[in-house]
């Protein structure tokens, strides 16, 4: 389980203090599908990052499985599986040696990192992407070896910024199936997206972010009922209190 307790980030940008994440709290529970939906700048990337150690806050608190971040980020990462906004694979290794390779990192012994790494080849449909050079991999390919990466060392917690961003359609399809499939294990999964199909396919709860701060937390039903909206595109906008949504 993921809590988040009254998050805040700041940037400097021409000489000032741009708020990022503005008092962001929320619960992401086991077995469960939580979506961070927000427009571009909302702050939903620089939550994740605050999340998986990447950033510091300035104040706030993060639990993992009750652990605190700030008081054991090592151990938390241990728990936490992260596809991030840049891929970030070793383009001269083949998907095999990039996901073997995270492996080695969490100190995983070989029979236990050949283990996994077909079982998430076999899940993710990758034998025929396996062992090739991850150069020149499609965005797709690309995704499914570095969420393979992401999840060598069995993480509790499995987080996922924008999971089907440039996937085609078969894609898709497969990913949101793999997303169930993380859930059924009774992982705890959040994922980041601005795709409404997405969002209303996979989530338990949606935490709706607007300018750094959360404007709703609650399962999707409620969000359309709340909102007077049967259409979760337009319950999103009306919850934003802008079109600009629609773009982002």
């Amino acid at each position: 389980m993921i809590e988040i307790q009254d998050l805040y980030k700041t940037f400097a940008s021409a000489g000032k203090r741009v708020v990022a994440v503005d008092g962001v709290s929320f619960i992401a529970r086991d077995g469960e599908i939580t979506g961070l939906l927000g427009p571009n700048g909302a702050g939903k990337t620089t939550t994740l990052r605050c999340l998986y150690t990447l950033m510091q806050p300035e104040r706030g608190r993060i639990l993992v499985d009750g652990v605190d971040v700030a008081a054991d980020p090592l151990k938390v990462r241990r728990s936490l599986g992260v596809l991030p906004d840049a891929r970030g694979l070793y383009k001269r290794l083949t998907a095999r040696e990039n996901i073997a390779y995270f492996g080695d990192l969490h100190g995983l012994d070989a029979a236990t990192i050949k283990k996994r790494s077909d079982a998430a080849i076999a899940a993710l449909d990758m034998a025929d992407i396996a062992d090739r050079r991850t150069e020149g991999f499609s965005q797709g390919q690309r995704v499914k070896t570095a969420i393979a990466r992401a999840l060598i060392h069995d993480p509790k917690n499995v987080i996922l910024d924008e999971p089907t961003n440039g996937l085609d359609v078969m894609a898709t399809r497969a990913m949101r199936e793999f997303l169930k499939r993380l859930k059924g294990e009774g992982r705890c999964v959040l994922f980041s997206s601005h795709i409404m199909q997405e969002v209303a396919a996979l989530c338990d709860r949606i935490v709706v972010i607007a300018k750094g701060k959360v404007v709703a937390d609650e399962s999707p039903d409620v969000l359309r009922a709340q909102t007077g909206e049967a259409n979760l595109e337009d319950a999103f906008v009306k919850l934003i209190g802008t079109d600009e949504g629609l773009a982002a």
